[in-house]
Protein backbone atom coordinates (compact mmCIF):
# COMPACT_ATOMS: atom_id res chain seq x y z
CA UNK A 1 0.00 0.00 0.00
CA UNK A 2 0.92 3.44 -0.88
CA UNK A 3 2.41 5.73 1.93
CA UNK A 4 2.05 9.20 2.12
CA UNK A 5 5.03 11.09 1.07
CA UNK A 6 5.50 12.76 5.03
CA UNK A 7 5.99 9.24 6.42
CA UNK A 8 9.57 8.65 8.61
CA UNK A 9 9.88 12.47 9.15
CA UNK A 10 8.89 13.86 12.54
CA UNK A 11 9.74 14.06 16.19
CA UNK A 12 8.73 10.28 16.28
CA UNK A 13 10.63 8.99 13.48
CA UNK A 14 13.34 7.33 14.46
CA UNK A 15 11.47 5.37 16.72
CA UNK A 16 10.21 2.05 16.12
CA UNK A 17 6.25 1.17 15.82
CA UNK A 18 6.79 -0.48 19.46
CA UNK A 19 8.44 2.51 21.31
CA UNK A 20 6.33 5.76 19.16
CA UNK A 21 2.89 3.33 20.39
CA UNK A 22 4.60 4.03 24.11
CA UNK A 23 4.89 7.28 23.68
CA UNK A 24 1.67 7.86 22.59
CA UNK A 25 0.09 5.72 25.62
CA UNK A 26 1.68 7.43 28.37
CA UNK A 27 -0.08 10.59 27.00
CA UNK A 28 -3.16 9.24 27.43
CA UNK A 29 -3.74 9.06 31.39
CA UNK A 30 -2.87 12.95 31.50
CA UNK A 31 -5.00 14.06 28.46
CA UNK A 32 -7.67 12.37 30.38
CA UNK A 33 -6.84 13.99 33.41
CA UNK A 34 -6.39 17.07 32.01
CA UNK A 35 -9.63 17.49 29.88
CA UNK A 36 -11.32 20.19 30.36
CA UNK A 37 -8.63 22.08 32.89
CA UNK A 38 -7.36 25.21 32.80
CA UNK A 39 -3.63 25.70 32.23
CA UNK A 40 -2.33 29.12 31.74
CA UNK A 41 1.20 28.93 29.94
CA UNK A 42 3.26 32.05 30.89
CA UNK A 43 5.00 32.69 27.27
CA UNK A 44 8.74 34.52 27.32
CA UNK A 45 12.67 34.01 27.12
CA UNK A 46 14.43 33.02 24.27
CA UNK A 47 11.40 31.13 22.41
CA UNK A 48 9.67 34.35 21.83
CA UNK A 49 12.03 35.58 19.27
CA UNK A 50 12.89 32.44 17.73
CA UNK A 51 10.73 31.74 14.70
CA UNK A 52 10.98 27.79 15.21
CA UNK A 53 10.41 27.65 18.64
CA UNK A 54 7.43 29.88 18.53
CA UNK A 55 5.74 27.80 16.18
CA UNK A 56 6.38 24.65 18.19
CA UNK A 57 5.18 26.43 21.33
CA UNK A 58 2.17 27.56 18.91
CA UNK A 59 1.58 23.45 18.03
CA UNK A 60 1.79 23.04 21.27
CA UNK A 61 -0.91 24.93 22.59
CA UNK A 62 -3.82 23.76 19.46
CA UNK A 63 -2.75 20.27 20.39
CA UNK A 64 -3.33 21.21 24.06
CA UNK A 65 -6.49 22.71 22.98
CA UNK A 66 -7.68 19.75 20.99
CA UNK A 67 -7.38 17.42 23.23
CA UNK A 68 -9.60 19.38 25.99
CA UNK A 69 -7.78 21.22 27.66
CA UNK A 70 -8.39 25.35 28.17
CA UNK A 71 -5.10 26.88 27.70
CA UNK A 72 -4.81 31.05 28.44
CA UNK A 73 -1.58 32.66 27.16
CA UNK A 74 -0.37 35.45 28.93
CA UNK A 75 3.15 36.80 27.21
CA UNK A 76 6.15 39.28 28.25
CA UNK A 77 7.42 41.35 25.52
CA UNK A 78 10.79 43.10 27.41
CA UNK A 79 13.26 43.01 24.87
CA UNK A 80 10.78 43.67 21.96
CA UNK A 81 9.86 46.61 23.95
CA UNK A 82 13.45 47.70 24.93
CA UNK A 83 14.33 47.03 20.83
CA UNK A 84 12.02 49.83 19.75
CA UNK A 85 12.71 52.34 22.67
CA UNK A 86 16.08 51.94 20.50
CA UNK A 87 14.70 52.33 17.43
CA UNK A 88 12.94 55.98 18.57
CA UNK A 89 15.94 56.91 20.22
CA UNK A 90 14.42 56.96 23.58
CA UNK A 91 16.74 56.10 26.39
CA UNK A 92 15.91 53.57 28.88
CA UNK A 93 16.12 53.75 32.70
CA UNK A 94 16.33 51.37 35.32
CA UNK A 95 16.38 50.76 38.36
CA UNK A 96 16.76 47.72 40.78
CA UNK A 97 16.27 46.25 37.61
CA UNK A 98 12.95 47.53 36.35
CA UNK A 99 12.36 49.87 33.63
CA UNK A 100 11.62 53.51 34.46
CA UNK A 101 8.02 53.89 32.83
CA UNK A 102 7.34 57.39 31.86
CA UNK A 103 4.27 58.54 29.48
CA UNK A 104 6.38 58.08 26.45
CA UNK A 105 7.84 54.57 27.43
CA UNK A 106 4.29 53.65 28.68
CA UNK A 107 3.19 54.38 24.88
CA UNK A 108 5.76 52.11 23.29
CA UNK A 109 4.97 49.36 26.31
CA UNK A 110 1.50 49.11 24.52
CA UNK A 111 2.09 49.55 20.85
CA UNK A 112 4.67 46.42 21.29
CA UNK A 113 2.78 44.38 23.67
CA UNK A 114 -0.88 44.58 22.70
CA UNK A 115 -0.03 45.62 18.93
CA UNK A 116 3.06 43.76 17.76
CA UNK A 117 4.16 40.90 20.38
CA UNK A 118 0.53 39.79 21.30
CA UNK A 119 -0.78 39.84 17.45
CA UNK A 120 2.04 37.66 16.98
CA UNK A 121 1.31 34.76 19.09
CA UNK A 122 -2.47 34.93 18.31
CA UNK A 123 -1.34 34.90 14.29
CA UNK A 124 0.86 32.11 14.92
CA UNK A 125 -2.23 29.96 17.00
CA UNK A 126 -4.29 30.53 14.14
CA UNK A 127 -2.42 29.62 11.89
CA UNK A 128 -4.10 26.31 13.08
CA UNK A 129 -7.35 28.05 12.63
CA UNK A 130 -9.39 30.36 14.21
CA UNK A 131 -8.77 29.62 18.04
CA UNK A 132 -6.77 32.55 19.78
CA UNK A 133 -8.14 36.01 20.72
CA UNK A 134 -6.01 39.01 21.84
CA UNK A 135 -6.87 40.71 24.89
CA UNK A 136 -5.14 43.16 27.04
CA UNK A 137 -5.54 43.81 31.04
CA UNK A 138 -7.37 47.32 29.91
CA UNK A 139 -10.48 44.90 28.02
CA UNK A 140 -13.04 44.37 30.34
CA UNK A 141 -11.39 45.39 33.66
CA UNK A 142 -9.40 41.94 33.31
CA UNK A 143 -6.63 43.35 35.77
CA UNK A 144 -6.74 46.36 38.07
CA UNK A 145 -3.70 47.37 38.69
CA UNK A 146 -2.30 49.93 41.36
CA UNK A 147 1.08 51.99 41.09
CA UNK A 148 4.45 50.53 42.61
CA UNK A 149 6.27 53.57 43.39
CA UNK A 150 6.05 56.59 42.24
CA UNK A 151 9.98 56.84 41.33
CA UNK A 152 8.96 53.92 39.03
CA UNK A 153 6.50 55.81 36.83
CA UNK A 154 3.81 53.64 35.06
CA UNK A 155 5.05 50.37 36.34
CA UNK A 156 2.34 48.32 38.04
CA UNK A 157 1.23 45.64 40.58
CA UNK A 158 -1.94 43.44 40.08
CA UNK A 159 -4.77 44.76 42.64
CA UNK A 160 -7.59 42.44 41.27
CA UNK A 161 -8.15 40.07 39.06
CA UNK A 162 -11.85 40.41 36.76
CA UNK A 163 -11.66 37.05 34.87
CA UNK A 164 -14.79 37.03 33.62
CA UNK A 165 -13.84 38.26 29.99
CA UNK A 166 -11.51 35.31 29.76
CA UNK A 167 -14.58 33.07 31.29
CA UNK A 168 -16.46 33.81 28.60
CA UNK A 169 -13.96 33.21 25.68
CA UNK A 170 -13.32 29.70 27.45
CA UNK A 171 -16.56 29.24 27.16
CA UNK A 172 -16.58 29.86 23.43
CA UNK A 173 -13.54 27.46 22.98
CA UNK A 174 -11.38 29.64 22.34
CA UNK A 175 -7.86 30.47 23.40
CA UNK A 176 -7.27 34.05 25.01
CA UNK A 177 -3.96 35.61 24.57
CA UNK A 178 -3.24 37.96 27.06
CA UNK A 179 -1.24 41.32 26.97
CA UNK A 180 -0.21 42.69 30.38
CA UNK A 181 -1.12 46.28 30.53
CA UNK A 182 -3.47 46.89 33.30
CA UNK A 183 -5.16 49.74 34.64
CA UNK A 184 -6.30 51.32 37.63
CA UNK A 185 -9.63 53.10 39.08
CA UNK A 186 -9.47 56.27 36.73
CA UNK A 187 -8.19 54.23 33.94
CA UNK A 188 -4.52 54.88 34.03
CA UNK A 189 -2.72 52.44 32.15
CA UNK A 190 0.57 50.47 33.73
CA UNK A 191 2.63 47.99 32.62
CA UNK A 192 2.31 45.16 34.89
CA UNK A 193 5.26 42.21 35.00
CA UNK A 194 4.14 39.40 33.07
CA UNK A 195 5.18 36.64 35.47
CA UNK A 196 3.16 38.32 38.13
CA UNK A 197 -0.13 38.28 36.12
CA UNK A 198 0.03 35.13 34.94
CA UNK A 199 0.39 33.69 38.73
CA UNK A 200 -2.83 35.88 40.03
CA UNK A 201 -4.48 35.25 36.37
CA UNK A 202 -4.05 31.92 37.37
CA UNK A 203 -5.03 31.80 40.80
CA UNK A 204 -8.58 33.87 39.85
CA UNK A 205 -9.13 31.34 37.12
CA UNK A 206 -8.65 28.32 39.36
CA UNK A 207 -6.08 26.76 36.76
CA UNK A 208 -4.94 23.55 37.31
CA UNK A 209 -1.51 24.02 36.16
CA UNK A 210 0.68 27.22 35.60
CA UNK A 211 3.74 26.44 33.23
CA UNK A 212 6.60 29.02 32.49
CA UNK A 213 8.81 29.17 29.76
CA UNK A 214 12.31 30.48 30.77
CA UNK A 215 15.94 30.20 29.67
CA UNK A 216 16.72 27.90 32.21
CA UNK A 217 15.87 24.24 32.56
CA UNK A 218 14.45 24.90 36.25
CA UNK A 219 15.93 25.31 39.71
CA UNK A 220 19.41 24.10 40.83
CA UNK A 221 20.23 23.23 44.67
CA UNK A 222 23.35 24.89 42.68
CA UNK A 223 23.09 28.15 40.53
CA UNK A 224 26.66 26.52 38.62
CA UNK A 225 26.08 22.55 38.36
CA UNK A 226 23.07 21.82 35.69
CA UNK A 227 23.27 18.17 37.78
CA UNK A 228 21.51 19.81 40.70
CA UNK A 229 18.08 20.47 38.88
CA UNK A 230 15.20 20.39 41.71
CA UNK A 231 12.45 18.48 39.40
CA UNK A 232 9.67 19.02 42.11
CA UNK A 233 9.62 20.58 45.58
CA UNK A 234 6.59 22.31 48.07
CA UNK A 235 6.11 25.62 48.55
CA UNK A 236 7.71 25.58 51.67
CA UNK A 237 10.79 24.20 50.95
CA UNK A 238 10.87 26.58 47.91
CA UNK A 239 10.48 29.22 50.42
CA UNK A 240 13.45 28.09 52.18
CA UNK A 241 15.45 28.00 49.34
CA UNK A 242 14.95 31.81 49.00
CA UNK A 243 15.37 33.02 52.27
CA UNK A 244 19.12 31.09 52.65
CA UNK A 245 19.76 32.50 49.80
CA UNK A 246 20.05 28.78 47.78
CA UNK A 247 18.17 30.34 44.51
CA UNK A 248 18.93 34.18 44.31
CA UNK A 249 19.51 36.78 41.40
CA UNK A 250 17.21 36.68 38.17
CA UNK A 251 15.54 33.38 39.39
CA UNK A 252 13.72 35.17 42.60
CA UNK A 253 11.42 37.12 40.28
CA UNK A 254 10.23 33.38 38.31
CA UNK A 255 10.39 31.51 41.91
CA UNK A 256 8.29 34.10 43.45
CA UNK A 257 5.51 33.93 41.23
CA UNK A 258 5.36 30.33 41.58
CA UNK A 259 5.22 30.48 45.23
CA UNK A 260 2.44 32.91 44.45
CA UNK A 261 0.82 30.86 42.31
CA UNK A 262 0.37 27.94 44.45
CA UNK A 263 -0.74 30.32 47.10
CA UNK A 264 -3.56 31.41 45.21
CA UNK A 265 -4.84 27.83 44.76
CA UNK A 266 -3.43 26.84 41.17
CA UNK A 267 -2.85 23.07 41.63
CA UNK A 268 0.92 23.05 40.55
CA UNK A 269 3.65 25.59 38.94
CA UNK A 270 6.07 24.60 36.79
CA UNK A 271 9.26 26.40 35.26
CA UNK A 272 10.36 24.76 32.34
CA UNK A 273 12.91 25.70 28.92
CA UNK A 274 11.63 27.20 26.44
CA UNK A 275 14.46 26.69 24.39
CA UNK A 276 13.52 23.07 24.03
CA UNK A 277 11.41 22.36 21.78
CA UNK A 278 7.54 21.10 22.40
CA UNK A 279 8.27 21.32 25.94
CA UNK A 280 4.79 21.71 27.07
CA UNK A 281 4.06 18.70 25.88
CA UNK A 282 6.81 17.18 27.55
CA UNK A 283 6.39 18.59 31.01
CA UNK A 284 2.63 18.12 30.93
CA UNK A 285 2.34 14.91 29.19
CA UNK A 286 5.11 12.39 30.17
CA UNK A 287 5.73 10.62 33.68
CA UNK A 288 9.24 12.40 34.23
CA UNK A 289 8.73 15.76 33.10
CA UNK A 290 10.98 18.22 32.27
CA UNK A 291 11.49 21.27 34.34
CA UNK A 292 10.58 21.92 37.99
CA UNK A 293 7.11 21.42 39.48
CA UNK A 294 6.20 23.31 42.68
CA UNK A 295 3.34 22.10 44.64
CA UNK A 296 1.53 22.59 47.93
CA UNK A 297 2.71 21.41 51.25
CA UNK A 298 0.97 17.78 51.22
CA UNK A 299 1.03 17.08 47.64
CA UNK A 300 -0.51 17.35 44.80
CA UNK A 301 -1.91 14.67 42.64
CA UNK A 302 0.72 13.90 41.07
CA UNK A 303 3.96 15.40 42.78
CA UNK A 304 5.36 11.94 43.03
CA UNK A 305 5.66 12.07 39.61
CA UNK A 306 8.94 13.16 39.04
CA UNK A 307 12.24 11.86 40.90
CA UNK A 308 14.50 14.15 42.66
CA UNK A 309 17.56 13.99 42.36
CA UNK A 310 18.47 15.06 45.89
Amino acid sequence: MDQPDSVGVGPLSGFSPERRASVLIETLPYIQRFAGSIIVVKFGGSAMGDEALAAQFAEDIVLMHSVGIRPVVVHGGGPQIGALMDRLGIVSEFRDGLRVTDAETLDVARMVLVGKVGRDVVSGINVHGPLAVGISGEDGGLIRATARDAELGFVGDVEAVNPAIIERLLVEDLIPVVSTIGADVTGQAYNINSDTVAAALAGALGAERILYLTDVEGLRADADDPGTLISRLDVERLGALMSDGTISGGMIPKAQACLDAVHAGVGSAHMVDGRIPHVLLLELFTDAGIGTMVFPVGGGPDADRQADPS
